[in-house]
């Protein structure tokens, strides 16, 4: 009885936190405590371009009294924790080649001046221009923009989640004395 409820509890904390985790993309902030918006507008919402990152959170039980979220992606810790990136020379070709890219997507109309996309386009080639300028060994400062982690949320929803499996429990056992 002890061990079912031990992992009945966990699974239902795990499935509750990880929709809260999940929202946290949505609210653009780590629960009430709004992200750092980006620099330069790009494509997409800030965090959601793709949202790979968003899809690759996993919620696992592991052992017999932990829960642990994971992710395939390997940028998930610096956007969660914060921190710098020093520049390479790999990084800087694939600047280079991200803003040849792009710069060959620009299409002008008839009067001369470019579509709208293609002002967009041209922004986000910039942007990889400048990051392609940057020295190698130079620091790129990627601010903390948290979406997992501890909250006061968090144990709050621990809290609600023992006392409504507790509540079950002890009306079970309830039913079995009667």
């Amino acid at each position: 009885m002890k061990k079912d409820f031990v992992k009945i509890l966990l699974n239902d904390i795990k499935v509750e936190l990880s929709e809260e985790f999940d929202r946290n993309f949505e609210r653009k902030a780590f629960f009430e405590r709004k992200w750092k918006p980006r620099r330069n507008e790009g494509k997409g919402s800030l965090m959601l371009q793709t949202g790979k990152l968003r899809r690759s959170l996993r919620g696992r039980v592991t052992g017999n009294n932990s829960v642990t979220w994971t992710s395939s992606e390997p940028y998930a810790n610096i956007h969660n924790q914060g921190g710098t990136i020093t520049v390479s020379a790999k990084m800087k070709r694939f600047f280079w080649a991200k803003y040849y890219e792009l710069g060959g997507k620009i299409k002008y109309k008839k009067k001369g001046g470019m579509s709208k996309a293609s002002i967009r386009v041209s922004k986000e080639a910039e942007f990889y221009r400048a990051l392609a300028l940057k020295k190698v060994g130079s620091k790129i400062i990627m601010p903390q923009r948290q979406f997992i982690g501890d909250h006061p949320r968090v144990k709050e929803c621990v809290k609600e989640c023992s006392d409504a499996l507790l509540k079950e429990f002890l009306n079970d056992i309830k039913k079995e004395f009667k």
